[in-house]
């Protein structure tokens, strides 16, 4: 949620007349994530978040803003997708796919609290149970080709330690197939950031841009890697143990999706450190770029490789 394409004030006025949603009060840049430029927008009618999508295109999005229909028209706390005056959630604005959601109340967490874990937990569960419904499809664009690909990019630019690291993280998971696991609809981002909560009630799951068709595991240890490990990559046994069973609550995990979690977690750790050390090695313009350090999780990778996870 970075600004990489500027919008002016008169550029956004012309672009709302297409929504019945009042005329523009209000609007500013949101300075945080890596991926695409947001705005919070507040005009007569509402509060609301504009996106310009960067590295994704129009035939991409459809999935995802469907997506967020589906979900939010079934009671899941989601963003739902303005259509303008022509029945359309997706438009363009300043030679970008753009799409104006309706802002959620809440705030993210950087401490979660027990019950917060909880939420999450059950609230991923449901998104998994509900997910099964939705029509759509698109494969995970950040799948096995995608770290094998990243990783031969960072390789050359890598120190010693890393790039061996890597490389042996690269063996390990080709043993893992998640294609065999129990597949369904994912968020495949929900971190700490992508959850707004108002004390400690959820209000809001958002950014559903790297939603796709994986592993149901692989998306809780997603969740589970951000949420439950501290910044010195040590495990917060009380977080993982209650945002687990609540995930449990609502979708039972299989026999080979036990079996198959060491690994699985290692994967999700991986595919983040990749991502993050990528941007770090490969920095992009904009007017606003959060980088996030890539040490957090090659400490939760290497935590990951040494010891084995609690018992689900």
């Amino acid at each position: 949620m970075s600004v990489f394409t500027k919008v002016s004030h008169a550029q956004l006025k012309r672009f709302l007349t297409q929504y019945p949603v009042g005329p523009l009060i209000n609007f500013q840049g949101i300075g945080e994530g890596v991926e695409n430029t947001n705005y919070f927008v507040d005009t007569a009618d509402g509060r609301w978040v504009l996106t310009l999508f960067e590295r994704l295109n129009y035939d991409d999005l459809p999935y995802f803003l469907g997506l967020m229909e589906h979900l939010a028209s079934r009671g899941f706390p989601g963003a739902m997708p303005m259509r303008n005056q022509a029945g359309d959630t997706l438009t363009s604005l300043n030679d970008r796919p753009a799409a104006l959601v309706r802002r959620l109340a809440g705030q993210g967490v950087l401490f979660p609290t027990l019950h917060q874990c909880e939420e999450i937990g059950r609230a991923l569960g449901e998104l998994h149970v509900l997910g099964q419904s939705y029509a759509g499809h698109c494969d995970n664009s950040r799948g096995p080709d995608w770290r094998h690909e990243t990783a031969m990019a960072v390789l050359p630019k890598a120190d010693e330690d890393a790039a061996e690291l890597i490389r042996d993280e690269l063996n390990a998971q080709a043993a893992l197939d998640l294609a065999a696991l129990p597949q369904g609809v994912i968020h495949a981002d929900l971190f700490r950031d992508n959850a707004l909560f108002v004390d400690e009630r959820l209000t809001g799951v958002i950014d559903f841009y790297y939603a796709c068709n994986d592993a149901l595991l692989y998306d809780l240890a997603v969740t589970v890697n951000d949420w439950c490990f501290e910044t010195d990559g040590s495990l917060n046994g009380a977080r993982w143990a209650t945002m687990t069973a609540a995930y449990r609550s609502r979708r039972e995990l299989t026999s080979e999706e036990v079996a198959a979690w060491p690994l699985v977690l290692r994967a999700a750790a991986f595919r983040f450190y990749l991502s993050r050390l990528y941007d770090w090695l490969f920095p992009r313009e904009g007017d606003v770029v959060h980088v996030k350090d890539p040490a957090a999780y090659r400490r939760i990778l290497e935590r990951h490789r040494k010891l084995a996870p609690p018992a689900l």
